[in-house]
């Protein structure tokens, strides 16, 4: 009997019933589409963007912190270097002031003597192979050597 109340409809009909099937079927989908969007609120959105704002207005700030923590460090230990070579630089200047230490500096590196006594030069066999090694520069022009030695000079007092 479905079959012939089918037949009976007209083609415009049955085009109207598979429309509203179909309408009812769309209405269905987006009632279930909206019901999951409805999760993500308008105020859950402004929070959401106050908090990305946030984040990026902070993050130079905090990127310029942390450079100034490390430059701070750096600052204090060469402070710290500062003020240890200064306190060498005092005892130096407080051994300086004795006669005695004076003395003792003249003898070793100048070789002084005092009256009275004799000085004797004794030639070691290591240290004049040495220096013979050491003069690679002979074959350089004087000027030459003479900036090396003092390039060598600067590397020793760092």
């Amino acid at each position: 009997m479905a079959t012939q109340n089918r037949d009976r409809f007209s083609t415009a009909t049955r085009l109207r019933l598979l429309g509203e099937q179909t309408a009812a079927r769309v209405y269905r989908s987006q009632s279930r589409r909206q019901a999951r969007r409805s999760r993500l609120t308008g105020r859950a959105a402004f929070l959401a963007l106050v908090v990305c704002s946030m984040i990026v207005a902070l993050a130079y700030p905090m990127r310029q912190y942390v450079s100034q923590r490390g430059e701070i460090a750096d600052q204090e230990r060469r402070a710290e270097e500062a003020a240890a070579r200064v306190e060498r630089l005092r005892d130096e200047k407080a051994r300086l002031q004795d006669d005695a230490y004076i003395r003792r500096l003249a003898r070793e590196h100048l070789h002084y003597v005092m009256p009275g006594e004799t000085a004797f030069t004794m030639n070691d066999p290591e240290t004049a192979r040495e220096r013979r090694r050491d003069q690679g520069g002979a074959d350089q022009p004087w000027y030459s050597n003479v900036w090396d030695g003092v390039d060598r000079a600067d590397q020793e007092n760092r």
